[in-house]
């Protein structure tokens, strides 16, 4: 979690100077680790549920989880843009 707190710090202090790219990346980053938190409480309430509430809530974290995947990739993808020409 500090890991993740870190990066956003960082890219806070960047989007002084690309405001277009930082903002896209935070958006995804946000969205993230939102669908992250989604998964965990899925997860737990297929621990304690019975079947057919079980499957139902491990998929539903699946989805999360591939979800978080691409919204991390996208921040990344966004944040590799930082500071670069957009002409080129």
């Amino acid at each position: 979690m500090k890991i993740k707190l870190a990066f956003l710090a960082s890219l806070l202090v960047l989007s002084a100077t690309a405001f277009a790219q930082v903002s896209t990346t935070v958006k995804e980053s946000a969205k993230a680790v939102g669908e992250t938190a989604k998964q965990a409480g899925d997860n737990t309430k297929a621990a304690v549920s019975s079947e057919p509430d079980k499957t139902i809530d491990k998929t539903k974290a699946a989805v999360h989880k591939a979800s978080a995947k691409h919204h991390a990739k996208a921040a990344k993808a966004a944040a590799k843009n930082i500071g670069k020409d957009s002409d080129k």
